[in-house]
């Protein structure tokens, strides 16, 4: 059983969603401080939150903000704000997924049970890193993104993981050079940058275009 946290101020639309994915053997926690939700959050742990766009005192975009500053967890927004530009806002603000309104049950539940497939196992967490929808396993080197998958080389593995530890701040060359250095043969410096140009590549075929940034004199970022 996972813990679903819904945070909509349609309270209609919310008692329904409630009672759908309790029928799929899920907790249900419903948001009721739309002025504050972190400590709601805190307090239930969820596995998944569902965000509408458009709430009472601050919107969506706002709350998963801040649930970013302290949490991984998968956060689905829901709104009939459905257009293009909402969906990427969605995306870059740390949202995993989206549904539009009206909603599909049907469509939420497959997207709630996929989301959960892909970032935890039935006994409990399976160890990933987690990112603007995109998904490491550290168990077997692959990355999942909107149902995509993409099997990465040793050393792409190592540079992706350490940028996603550390996503937010820069991480120097010399840490990444480093790191693969202490696992592997001495690697240079031009080795590291054939490396992360491929790895690039393999992030833009599967959508992920942008999700390395390179701070010109200090490193990489992912933000």
């Amino acid at each position: 059983m996972y813990k679903i946290f819904i945070v909509e101020d349609d309270f209609t639309m919310a008692e329904v969603m409630k009672r759908q994915i309790e029928s799929w053997g899920h907790s249900v926690h419903l948001a009721e401080q739309f002025s504050n939700i972190l400590p709601e959050f805190t307090e239930y742990d969820p596995h998944m939150v569902l965000l509408d766009i458009m709430l009472p005192f601050f919107n969506g975009y706002h709350w998963c903000s801040e649930i970013r500053k302290i949490s991984n967890v998968p956060v689905i927004f829901i709104s009939s704000a459905s257009d293009n530009m909402n969906i990427v806002m969605a995306m870059n603000m740390g949202g995993d997924d989206f549904i539009a309104k009206p909603v599909d049950l049907n469509v939420m539940m497959a997207k709630i049970q996929a989301m959960l497939r892909r970032t935890y196992d039935m006994g409990g967490k399976i160890p990933v890193l987690e990112h603007r929808g995109a998904v490491l396993n550290l168990n077997d080197a692959v990355l999942t993104y909107q149902d995509k998958q993409l099997e990465l080389t040793k050393n792409e593995f190592r540079i992706l993981q350490a940028l996603l530890e550390q996503k937010g701040k820069i991480v120097s060359r010399d840490t990444l050079m480093t790191k693969l250095w202490q696992m592997d043969c001495y690697v240079e410096e031009n080795t590291l940058t054939v490396n992360v140009t491929r790895l690039r590549k393999k992030l833009d075929s599967i959508g992920l275009t942008g999700f390395i940034r390179t701070k010109v004199g200090s490193g990489y970022l992912i933000e």
